[in-house]
């Protein structure tokens, strides 16, 4: 199995923790016995820390509750992936921790921050010099101030550099760790683990937060009925002006809503949830790829493959094989 280690010290959000501990653990093998609702597990998690007796804290740094890590840190750089919690603001991370990081890095291991308490841990340890960072509004400008060569982003929900991921806050750490499942196991896994959380099964780390940007004057609704609308029909023809009808807004308004909270256009949006849909029917069915593009609005399979090559950087059948591979195993 796929190991993770979530880093516990003292004084972190108890959300913080618990997060990444939910998703991963609810990753399971599709191939799953008759009247099971789960197949075998795909991630072995484990948290470590740094000593016994660890205080959780809630907002405001209130005490929840405490517990013993039942792994030690430095336990952490044998796992495949590492999960950075931090630590709470004020505080400074333990040298422990940095070593350790700069050492899982040199040999490979992906590491995620949660927040900015992860993001601040991520960037003492020299990860993200030079590098755009996903973090919490509320303490972005002090990560900013504090490591100027740090590049501080709040307006996606994660940022994926490949080596290093971080995610803007606690609940866009569930999409950062649905992305590194669907990396790892691919979209049908994670849209499964999605649909156990009840959580939307896919929001890209270029979305904006859905707060961002507030506009005197206008009541700012969601979009996710929109979006559940368009999910349902990935197969047909929709256009920009079927959009706005559905939604009651001009174009206009419609696209400058859907950048604000999506962090694209309507049919860029569109198109992208073809994409994992396709996705999903290569690894869940034995569907041909002309099956699918019409299935999923391309209209001809060439066209999936040019938007396949763009967005996922490989061929239909390749992404088949490859995720096929990983399932039977």
């Amino acid at each position: 199995m796929h190991q993770v280690a979530v880093l516990a010290v003292d004084g972190i959000h108890s959300f913080d923790l618990a997060m990444p501990l939910q998703v991963f653990s609810t990753a399971h093998s599709l191939q799953r016995e008759p009247g099971e609702i789960f197949g075998p597990r795909l991630y072995d998690v484990r948290v470590c820390g740094d000593g016994r007796d660890l205080m959780m804290a809630g907002v405001g740094g209130v005490e929840m509750y405490r517990f013993t890590p039942p792994y030690p840190l430095a336990a952490a750089i044998d796992a495949d992936t590492i999960v950075v919690i931090g630590v709470p603001a004020g505080r400074e991370p333990l040298t422990e921790a940095l070593d350790l990081l700069r050492e899982a890095h040199r040999r490979g291991i992906r590491i995620a921050s949660i927040s900015a308490g992860g993001a601040s841990v991520m960037a003492a340890s020299g990860l993200l010099d030079g590098r755009r960072v996903a973090t919490h509004w509320s303490r972005a400008h002090l990560l900013a101030e504090r490591y100027p060569q740090v590049i501080v982003d709040t307006d996606v929900l994660y940022i994926d550099h490949g080596d290093v991921l971080a995610s803007a806050g606690a609940a866009s750490g569930i999409d950062m760790c649905l992305h590194m499942i669907r990396q790892d196991f691919g979209s049908a896994v994670a849209a499964d683990v999605a649909r156990h959380m009840v959580v939307p099964p896919q929001r890209d780390g270029g979305q904006a937060p859905y707060i961002a940007h507030p506009d005197p004057g206008d009541d700012h609704g969601s979009l996710e009925p929109t979006m559940r609308w368009l999910r349902e029909r990935l197969g047909e023809q929709v256009q920009l002006a079927d959009i706005a009808s559905y939604a009651g807004l001009s174009p206009r308004t419609l696209n400058r809503r859907f950048r604000e909270q999506t962090g694209t256009t309507p049919l860029q949006w569109l198109l992208r949830q073809r994409v994992h849909h396709a996705q999903e029917l290569l690894e869940t069915t034995d569907l041909s790829v002309e099956e699918i593009s019409r299935h999923c609005g391309f209209g001809t399979s060439i066209a999936m493959r040019q938007h396949f090559a763009k967005h996922i950087r490989t061929s239909p059948m390749t992404y088949r094989r490859t995720f096929r591979a990983r399932t039977d195993s």
